[in-house]
């Protein structure tokens, strides 16, 4: 677990941890230079239970905290916790029952579904996967474009962590992972809620006219979706270090990564041929719409 400024609600998901029906846990927690009474509220369970071990550090942000924390020990699983999460009880079991029915040489990272719930832990959907996605992805081609894998509900096998060597072009280290398992070993859904997801407010700011708040809206949207096809594609380069890759998974990532830089009819093409998409028809729709246009595409100077 990584926690920063998290004193609200880490207290429960510890709790949640501790109440698991699988009790051979060992909980590694490195807060990220908390400036609340975060470390005061852990050391209580610290000070209570011996499975949990808490690791005072400075401020590196989630990507590295989580990193961090792969490499202070080892195990067959690990599992990321988020510090305002709480897990449903059978989570532990239910996952590894799931892990121990596949083959641990090669990669794997098995995830679940979730229950959105806002901050007093009321409902507001059952299903995390079937509010935001058409499926759950379990392929590369999935999730090359789009990530379905919500770090909380993670567990990965040793071999997937040893794959992990550092956090550079890195958008989230769940959605990393998911790409290395699905290239090199196995990315499984367990279609079943193990944690309840708090969904947090977010405050949106207004502008002064109509037209105005419509303009920045579309600015903000387009930049931001460049941001995240050109950051995925990024990431998605990583994956081509690994010398294991078969030419299978090579050709179609090398097509993904280099398809803004192809003329107009070899990008019709290798969308045609790769069957590259997102997980709804409409995020679809837009996808290829800007791969094909490249409106508002700002290529990044080396």
């Amino acid at each position: 677990m990584s926690t920063y400024n998290g004193e609200k609600f880490v207290a429960e998901q510890i709790k949640s941890i501790q109440q698991q029906t699988f009790t051979q846990w060992h909980l590694i927690i490195r807060d990220d230079g908390s400036k609340d009474n975060t470390c005061d509220i852990i050391q209580d369970f610290v000070s209570t239970d011996s499975r949990i071990r808490l690791i005072k550090a400075q401020n590196v942000g989630v990507i590295d905290s989580f990193f961090s924390l792969t490499k202070m020990d080892t195990a067959d699983f690990y599992f990321f916790a988020d510090q305002d999460d709480v897990w449903l009880s059978n989570k532990l079991e239910l996952m590894l029952t799931t892990a121990k029915m596949h083959e641990q040489t090669k990669p794997n990272l098995y995830y679940t579904d979730l229950k959105v719930v806002d901050k007093n832990l009321n409902v507001i959907s059952e299903s995390m996967i079937k509010s935001q996605s058409d499926h759950a992805n379990t392929t590369l081609i999935q999730e090359l474009t789009e990530n379905t894998v919500t770090g909380g509900t993670v567990a990965a096998n040793h071999a997937l962590i040893e794959k992990w060597t550092d956090t550079k072009g890195i958008i989230m280290h769940d959605w990393y992972l998911a790409l290395v398992a699905a290239a090199l070993g196995q990315l499984i859904y367990i279609d079943e809620p193990t944690e309840l997801y708090r969904q947090h407010d977010s405050n949106v700011l207004g502008a002064r006219t109509l037209s105005k708040r419509v303009q920045n809206w579309f600015n903000h949207w387009l930049k931001k979706y460049w941001w995240l096809i050109t950051s995925s594609q990024a990431q998605a380069q990583k994956i081509l270090h690994f010398t294991e890759l078969s030419q299978e998974k090579r050709t179609l990532i090398e097509s993904f990564v280099t398809l803004l830089d192809q003329p107009l009819k070899t990008r019709v093409q290798l969308l045609h041929n790769t069957h590259l998409k997102k997980n709804k028809t409409l995020h679809t729709l837009i996808f290829k719409t800007l791969i094909l246009t490249k409106i508002g595409y700002k290529k990044e100077k080396n």
